[in-house]
């Protein structure tokens, strides 16, 4: 049995979902939550999903950053973005913190089902409609949004929050050659010439 757990706070939708996901024999839906809070207590607590179909839009947090903070602690745990937004930047940006899948919310029922059972065989999936989006997205704009390792996010948050070099290296306990390599490397992959706008650009693309 695949176990699914569903972090969306309009119940209505979360009725839908659980409709849709009892009509396959093999998922089995061990819990529904409102909020990102929760599903991290649960998390701790309870017997672990294989994947979570989650709202991109929670009250209490983003769910990029919940992504992320669910990524760190259960790499195990695939996860599959819900949203109504089919803007590229968001798109990316949840695939970009750790989601496997990301299915728009006006998704016909057995698009649910195939994008668990293919973030399960360790693929990746989009929904017709997210594909579609990404097609007819300006090309530049997807060219402009590069991939950062997990490490250069780390290290692009303290240089956020103004730490030097010297305390980068510290706080992630590594040198400070290697915290002035992958300054070097994010200027590169962004284009720019320093790490204030690096870090600019970066939140822009929502990769923060």
């Amino acid at each position: 049995m695949i176990k699914v757990i569903v972090v969306e706070d309009h119940p209505i939708m979360v009725e839908g979902l659980k409709n849709i996901l009892r009509t396959d024999l093999t998922i089995d839906v061990i819990g529904d939550y409102g909020n990102g809070k929760s599903v991290l207590q649960a998390l701790e607590e309870k017997d672990h999903p294989d994947v979570i179909l989650m709202d991109v839009n929670l009250p209490d947090v983003s769910g990029i950053n919940l992504t992320t903070e669910i990524k760190k602690k259960y790499e195990d745990i695939k996860i599959i973005a819900l949203s109504v937004h089919d803007e590229q930047p968001v798109i990316h940006s949840m695939l970009q913190n750790g989601a496997s899948g990301y299915v728009l919310k006006n998704a016909l029922g057995n698009e649910i089902i195939k994008a668990i059972n293919t973030v399960m065989d360790g693929e990746e999936y989009l929904c017709t409609s997210t594909r579609e989006a990404l097609k007819s997205a300006d090309q530049d704009m997807l060219k402009a949004i590069p991939r950062i390792t997990r490490r250069e996010k780390e290290i692009l948050q303290l240089i956020g929050k103004g730490l030097t070099t010297i305390q980068i290296a510290e706080q992630l306990f590594i040198s400070t050659h290697t915290v002035e390599s992958h300054r070097k490397n994010l200027m590169e992959k962004f284009g720019v010439n320093n790490t204030t706008s690096v870090v600019k650009l970066a939140a822009e693309y929502k990769l923060l």
